[in-house]
């Protein structure tokens, strides 16, 4: 799709409507691009092998040289997570800058410092500092979330500002001591703001969200009560999270153990930057754990989401090159799980009460606070920011559709609420706001290092191997007139039948012999064998006996050997 025309400003969801993760949004006006958030979603089961799911941007792929900017809101995977494939794919040569507060700047660097990308430009930028993008004003905008330096976006353009609330809610004892800045919000309702692009995550949950400083008493009393070894898992990004664990080890006596790549890297960063406090010998290697009795010692691990390389996901299935669980260990999730996520986790969850652990989650005990604001939050910043339109971004349908609701109760007319999925854009001109044309748009996969379709015959191929096992068979056959020269062999794996298998397989052989005969008969006097028809009719023949007997529909690989 080409780009709109002259005077036209654009907002298109590339990644976030309709799900829960891989946020990008793209702000387009008189031929020029800012690209907000690059986010990725971890697998489903289903996504066989896939390691992870990144927003599609094939429309940015012909525009790639329009792009002036990429501004990341803060360092969630959800936000950030996808940025070294964006680069990669869509500028190998001259990436845009990449802008963030400076601990997502900092993170940034990390990721592409960790893909050998680090000829691209991350600028750190303080909130309320304002810098140019083509033709586009920015300014980020200090938010409470559950990560320092979060941020809202605001994007001024010749048509008016646009204001992209990232993830926020309004705390008022933040951990950092820096609460949303709603002064700022409230002059951009009295100067007038054109449309607010706000989260929708928490839409659903009535009330305003629990403080993420109330949990650190929380948590220092669930420790009290552990008697072992305690772990804790929580977001790597989550960095208030962290330290508030780190405080609760230290009121009890305990080390710090970081495992999972990830969470060292961040505990690192935070630490440089001065939002992790340690004191001197606290945190000890997972190596040296078993040189301190079960209760002084404290992980902190990655693997809320029950994700499939995770440490915690691995521990729970003895998988763990250096931590193995035990009875008497106690496993506090400071986390809920994301929406999708909740088979993975509760999945985690018993094969750690298998093991003998204690389980607390954030059912069980007020150890998790969301970083994302309630109905009542939500309704806040619509009243403080008085916008001509609204755009739900940031949640699945159910919750898209509640937050429009609640912009539709403080006062917006409900015609200029937009309700809109990944690939339809908002196009913003002299006649107003409309709906334009649906671009491509969906998911994309990273299986190892390689970007791929989401229609990959690999991943369809792995679906049907995880399910109905496969079939290899060889014919071996003259080259002279086609006619079978030795019996068949026949090999299966995985094929969930087989109680009858010696009698089936001698069954299989002989239709694999009547196939290579009619089909020698077929060729007649040219004599020879046509390999290619061959290798479909033995495909076909078997295919259709084996699921005449065992109802099930393997991989079926044939191959011709030619003697």
């Amino acid at each position: 799709m080409s780009a709109p025309g002259n005077g036209t400003l654009r907002v298109l969801p590339l990644g976030g409507l309709g799900e829960i993760g891989k946020n990008m949004t793209v702000v387009e006006y008189d031929g020029s691009i800012v690209l907000v958030d690059t986010g990725l979603m971890f697998p489903t089961a289903e996504m066989l092998g896939i390691d992870l799911v990144l927003p599609d941007f094939d429309y940015l792929r012909e525009r790639a040289d329009d792009v002036e900017a990429i501004v990341i809101t803060h360092g969630h995977e959800d936000h950030i997570g996808a940025l070294p494939y964006v680069v990669r794919e869509l500028f190998p040569d001259d990436p845009p800058p990449v802008y963030g507060a400076p601990l997502t700047a900092e993170m940034a660097r990390s990721k592409l410092e960790e893909h050998k990308l680090d000829v691209v430009e991350v600028v750190d930028i303080e909130t309320g500092e304002e810098f140019a993008a083509g033709p586009f004003d920015l300014e980020l905008l200090h938010v409470s979330h559950s990560i320092p330096d979060a941020c809202a976006v605001i994007v001024g353009t010749p048509r008016g500002r646009i204001l992209l609330t990232g993830d926020y809610k309004f705390d008022q004892t933040p951990v950092d001591g820096t609460p949303t800045d709603t002064s700022r919000l409230a002059q951009l309702g009295q100067d007038g703001l054109l449309l607010l692009c706000g989260d929708s995550t928490n839409a659903d949950r009535a009330g305003s969200a629990p403080s993420e400083s109330s949990i650190g008493p929380h948590l220092k009393d669930a420790f009290e009560r552990c008697e072992g070894r305690i772990l804790v898992t929580s977001f790597a990004s989550n960095i208030h999270r962290v330290q508030q664990v780190v405080d609760a080890a230290v009121a009890t006596g305990r080390k710090v153990a970081l495992v999972g790549r990830s969470m060292r890297r961040n505990f690192a960063i935070g630490r440089k930057l001065g939002h992790i406090y340690a004191p001197e010998g606290m945190v000890i290697s997972p190596k040296e754990i078993d040189d301190y009795p079960d209760d002084e010692v404290t992980v902190i691990c990655t693997g809320s989401q029950g994700e499939p390389l995770s440490a915690l996901r691995r521990m729970a299935h003895n998988d763990h090159p250096q931590i193995q669980l035990h009875s008497g260990d106690t496993v506090m999730f400071s986390a809920s799980p994301v929406p999708g996520n909740e088979r993975a986790v509760n999945e985690t969850i018993d094969r750690l009460f298998h093991i003998g652990a204690t389980v607390i989650t954030a059912q069980d005990a007020p150890i998790h606070a969301s970083g994302h604001g309630y109905a009542e939050e939500l309704k806040l910043m619509i009243n403080l920011t008085k916008p001509r339109y609204v755009m739900p971004i940031h949640g699945d349908f159910k919750r898209l559709r509640l937050h429009a609701a609640l912009a539709e109760a403080v006062g917006i007319d409900p015609a200029d609420i937009f309700q809109l999925e990944n690939g339809l854009p908002l196009d913003i001109d002299d006649r107003g706001a409309r709906i334009g044309e649906r671009v491509k748009s969906g998911m994309i996969f990273v299986d190892g290092l390689e970007v791929g379709d989401v229609e990959d015959v690999a991943l369809r191929d792995r679906r049907m191997l995880s399910n109905d096992g496969v079939f290899i068979v060889v014919a071996t056959v003259s080259e002279v007139d086609g006619t079978t020269i030795s019996d068949p062999e026949v090999i299966f794996r995985g094929v969930p039948f087989i109680d009858e298998a010696d009698e089936m397989i001698d069954d299989l052989r002989e239709r694999i012999e009547r196939t290579v005969s009619d089909q020698s008969a077929k060729n007649g006097d040219e004599g020879g064998v046509d390999e290619s028809e061959l290798r479909q009719k033995l495909h076909d023949d078997v295919a259709r006996f084996v699921y005449e007997r065992t109802k099930r529909r393997p991989m079926v690989l044939p191959v011709v050997v030619e003697v």
